[in-house]
């Protein structure tokens, strides 16, 4: 009997990746994200290896439509730099929906994921869009559903 842990080699975890399709339409925005970085991890998988990208590609549609809990739409700030003395920008939630509302979302799931090259090898994997069409149609992405909280 092989008590030992199998762990994933880089063909095996390029095998088998799915495409998942998520509609946002209406979704808390954190707890979607956690669950989008989940599968973009691999974490789902039995396969899954910590070191290695295992994950699966996921396409989120109607990101714009995705909502925050409490007054997070007011309140909550994104941070930018401009990399010059005194180039610190804050924009506002509400700012960020109305000129790109994709970025919302994304900027959700990328702070999930590891901060290395591996993170950003994940964040390739994932494709939003503000509203319901996407050019993923030929991948045949499966629906994602996520479970549901009131």
């Amino acid at each position: 009997m092989n008590k030992s842990t199998h762990s994933a080699t880089r063909s095996e975890a390029l095998q088998g990746r799915k495409w998942w399709l998520l509609d946002a339409d209406g979704l808390v925005v954190g707890r979607a994200a956690s669950q989008v970085a989940s599968i973009l991890k691999g974490k789902h998988k039995p396969s899954y290896t910590p070191s290695l990208d295992v994950g699966d590609f996921v396409v989120v549609v109607n990101a714009g439509k995705a909502r925050f809990t409490g007054k997070k739409e007011e309140a909550k700030l994104y941070f930018s730099h401009t990399m010059h003395p005194g180039g610190a920008r804050q924009t506002p939630a509400h700012k960020v929906r109305a000129r790109h509302p994709e970025d919302i979302f994304v900027a959700a799931v990328k702070r999930m994921l590891p901060r290395n090259a591996l993170g950003r090898d994940m964040m390739r994997k994932l494709k939003v869009y503000p509203g319901d069409k996407h050019p993923h149609a030929a991948q045949k992405p499966a629906p994602l559903k996520l479970a549901a909280r009131a």
